[in-house]
C-alpha cells in the first residue's frame, strides 16, 4: 500500500511539511509506503474549463498536474496539505487540485483521502472544509482524526510545540493505515466494491 502526500505550501520544509511528516511517520510505522510531492514555487495555472482533458485524459498544460495524474494508480490513498491563506487553502494547491480532479476525479473513487492544514492563528476550519470537498465529490472515503486535521505555528519549530496538533496528525496516519488495511482485507475476502450508476447532471433550470 502506498499513500501520496501533497505539500501545497510554497515553503518546502515549512509548517505544512512538518505536519505531513508526522502523518507520514505514522503511516510508515504501520507498513504503508509514502511519498511526499512538493508543488514548488512556480505558479500553478488554474483550470480554464476548455474540456480538452475529456478528449485526451491529460491537461493541455504540461506540468506536475499531468505527472501526478499519470501516477495515480500507484497510490491507494491521498493526503493533501496546505497552509491557510485568508481562511482558505493556498492558491498553489487549489489550482493544482482543481485541474487534477477535473482530469482524474473518476480514478480517485475508493481511495481514502484526508486534508491537513497549517495556520498561524485562524481560518483553519474553513480551509479544511474547502479541501475536503474534493474528496466528497469523488466517492472518496474521508479519513478522520481525533480533531480537525490542523496544526498551529508560524515556523516549523512552533508547530513542533503544538503537541495536540502533532498527535492529531499521528492519529490521522493511524486511521489512514487502518482504513487502507480494511479495504485490502475486503478485496481479499471478495467484498465487492461499489457499483456506480452512470452520472446524471442537471442544472437548476432544467
Amino acid at each position: 500500500m502506498k499513500v501520496l502526500l501533497l505539500n501545497g505550501s510554497p515553503h518546502e520544509r515549512g509548517c505544512t511539511y512538518t505536519a505531513l511528516s508526522e502523518v507520514e511517520k505514522a503511516l510508515q510505522r504501520r507498513g504503508v509506503e509514502t511519498e511526499i510531492v512538493y508543488l514548488g514555487v512556480q505558479p500553478v495555472a488554474g483550470c480554464i474549463g476548455c474540456g480538452s482533458c475529456a478528449k485526451t485524459g491529460r491537461c493541455f498544460r504540461e506540468d506536475l498536474v499531468n505527472e501526478v495524474a499519470g501516477r495515480l494508480d500507484e497510490f491507494d490513498g491521498l493526503v493533501v496539505g496546505s497552509p491557510v491563506h485568508y481562511a482558505a487553502a493556498s492558491g498553489q494547491i487549489t489550482s493544482f487540485l482543481d485541474r487534477l480532479f477535473y482530469i482524474a476525479g473518476g480514478r480517485m473513487a475508493g481511495k481514502p483521502g484526508a486534508a491537513v492544514v497549517s495556520c498561524r492563528r485562524g481560518g483553519a476550519s474553513a480551509a479544511f472544509d474547502q479541501l475536503n470537498k474534493y474528496f466528497t465529490i469523488s466517492n472518496m472515503p474521508i479519513v478522520p482524526s481525533q480533531y480537525w486535521n490542523q496544526v498551529h505555528g508560524n515556523t516549523p519549530e512552533q508547530v513542533l510545540q503544538d503537541k495536540e496538533g502533532l498527535q492529531t496528525m499521528r492519529t490521522l496516519g493511524e486511521n489512514m493505515a487502518w482504513l487502507l488495511q480494511c479495504i485490502q482485507a475486503g478485496d481479499q475476502a471478495g467484498v465487492a466494491r461499489p457499483q456506480y450508476e452512470p452520472k446524471i447532471k442537471t442544472s437548476f433550470i432544467c
